[in-house]
């Protein structure tokens, strides 16, 4: 399904301006118009694109970039034609958390909505010897 392919690019886009500490890519990823949330590790959630791109900015300029940050198995869920969200690992090194990221059709685009990531009782060991799914499967 070319949607899901696409869906699974823009997740990778998201991780991939989150290990570089490109906030011109993450603002880019963001959703203008459809309203954004975000809960971030051991943070209160925030509602609101300039509350969730500030904290974005504050975790990127303190140093907060995780370089060894893996997507680990992302599935897409479609909610409608128009949404959908990918449940996925996040792991840096040993560590894992479970990740949901919800995308929204914005201008032609999938465009995060919501980023929650949170520990799981799931560890990096429980993947080892699991293929990583490529985005075009």
């Amino acid at each position: 399904m070319r949607e899901r392919a696409v869906i699974l690019f823009a997740n990778d886009a998201f991780y991939e301006a989150f290990r570089a500490g490109d906030l011109q890519a993450m603002d880019g990823l963001w959703a203008r118009k459809a309203p954004v949330a975000c809960a971030h590790p051991g943070w209160a959630p925030l509602i609101g694109r300039e509350a969730v791109m500030e904290s974005w900015k504050a975790i990127i300029e303190n140093g907060g970039v995780p370089e060894a940050l893996r997507c680990r198995e992302p599935r897409v869920v479609p909610l409608s034609p128009e949404s959908a969200m990918v449940l996925c690992y996040e792991q840096m090194g040993k560590g894992l958390l479970l990740a949901t990221n919800v995308f929204v059709q914005e201008e032609g685009e999938w465009r995060l909505v919501h980023h929650h990531a949170g520990p799981t009782q799931m560890t990096a060991a429980d993947l080892e010897g699991e293929a990583e799914p490529s985005p075009l499967q």
